[in-house]
């Protein structure tokens, strides 16, 4: 029997909460330091999931993106 492929329209993510940029530039600097912790401890051979650096890299440019966004934001309502 042939299946048909349905194709879903890709839905923009909405965020469920607002942060201010004060509260993202905080969880930036957590996850920089994570990415570092994350990276010495794959240098000693101790990360057990080095995709975990890869995520968590992608993670501080979404928080980049989220900032400036909100900059902009902020800059248009004044």
């Amino acid at each position: 029997m042939a299946e048909t492929k349905t194709t879903k329209k890709a839905a923009s993510k909405k965020a469920d909460e607002v942060k201010t940029i004060a509260q993202l530039q905080e969880e930036l600097l957590q996850k920089r330091t994570d990415q570092l912790a994350n990276k010495r401890s794959h240098a000693a051979g101790e990360l057990v999931n080095p995709r975990v650096i890869t995520a968590t890299r992608k993670e501080i440019a979404r928080l980049h993106t989220a900032i400036r966004a909100a900059e902009l934001a902020a800059k248009e309502s004044k």
